[in-house]
């Protein structure tokens, strides 16, 4: 009868585990970079023409987190300078990328 409790210890994985495993494990300390910070970075060098800062800026995070954070930068920065200009975000974005107005409101074809 006293091999049952035994037995059981080594069917559950719970049980298998050594005293010193059931201590919680200290914090690890934050790895990597945020991709805000790298977003904001390599915008802020291709704005200033410093492509070794932009390089820097680009291997710290994955170029599909960068992609998204310069994106997420995009958009904000593009309703900021619409509600300041009291226009569109659509009409803002146009602007700045030089392109013509579309009264209409329709996108514009290559054909």
């Amino acid at each position: 009868m006293a091999r049952v409790p035994e037995r059981l210890r080594r069917l559950l994985p719970s049980a298998r585990r050594a005293p010193e495993a059931a201590a919680p494990a200290p914090p690890r300390p934050r790895q990597g970079h945020n991709l805000f910070e790298a977003a904001a970075e390599y915008v802020a060098a291709c704005a200033e023409d410093d492509p070794a800062r932009a390089e820097e800026a680009a291997s710290r995070v994955s170029p599909g987190m960068l992609s998204f954070g310069v994106n997420e930068l995009a958009c904000r920065a593009l309703l900021t300078l619409a509600r300041e200009r009291n226009e569109s975000p659509r009409v803002v974005a146009r602007s700045l990328l030089g392109l013509r107005e579309d009264p209409a409101g329709r996108p514009e074809t290559d054909a």
